[in-house]
């Protein structure tokens, strides 16, 4: 590997999403700068998060289509059955609901936990809670993806929060998907909820760390299918 790799290899992209606002970051910095060394030197930090926030690392996911992989970084704040949201159109039956909360220091770029096809993609808007909340599945502004997979019908739900006022989708309803591909993002700092049918067993407890596109939160049991070559 030549120098020129190893370089290139040590920094993690940055999602095009997060351009215009570490401009504007840099931007005010100078501006303050011109003011005062101490405002220059606190933009500058500010800066510095910004690029943070907007990380979009590789991830090396599972191929294995009995997995379901988790959709962002972040904390497992919750495991258990939940009625999914009413407008994904999955009925009133308790699926089980694994909650995937991010803080403004988590990677925001949000990845499939399945491959398969998009049946639907609903936009709600809603509240901004705190997205810890359990209510905030069902108040807070969301935007969910219902996919057919190999498994049966799994839904991801971008959740809003008390910080994050922007949720970005680049998916589109009847699309494939692959597990772990990127599908968007929310600014700044949320949850992820992943619905599953009760046949999936949970892998993963409450206050695990759990890594985009990589850590295991559920299983399928009986025989592997074909397996899924990651799309990055």
């Amino acid at each position: 590997m030549s120098l020129v790799d190893t370089v290139k290899n040590a920094f993690v992209p940055i999602h095009r999403e997060g351009y215009p606002f570490i401009a504007a970051f840099g931007a005010a910095t100078l501006f303050l700068g011109y003011f005062s060394s101490i405002l220059f030197w606190i933009g500058l930090i500010l800066t510095a998060w910004c690029v943070y926030f907007f990380r979009d690392p590789e991830r090396v996911t599972p191929v294995d289509d009995r997995l379901v992989v988790s959709p962002a970084d972040g904390i497992i704040s919750a495991v258990g059955p939940a009625v999914p949201p009413r407008e994904l159109g999955l009925g009133n039956v308790e699926m089980t609901r694994i909650s995937v909360f991010m803080n403004v220091f988590s990677c925001h770029v949000n990845r499939a936990p399945v491959r398969g096809r998009i049946a639907k993609i609903e936009h709600r808007p809603g509240k901004f809670l705190n997205a810890e909340l359990d209510k905030a599945s069902t108040e807070n502004e969301r935007n969910g993806l219902v996919i057919e997979s190999p498994n049966g019908t799994i839904a991801a739900v971008q959740i809003a929060g008390l910080v994050a006022r922007r949720i970005v989708c680049w998916a589109e309803a009847g699309g494939s998907i692959g597990t772990g591909e990127r599908f968007g993002l929310i600014r700044f700092g949320s949850r992820v909820d992943v619905f599953l049918p009760l046949a999936a067993t949970p892998r993963v407890a409450v206050g695990q760390t759990a890594v985009g596109g990589e850590t295991v939160l559920a299983e399928f049991g009986g025989v592997a299918g074909t397996p899924l070559v990651r799309i990055s």
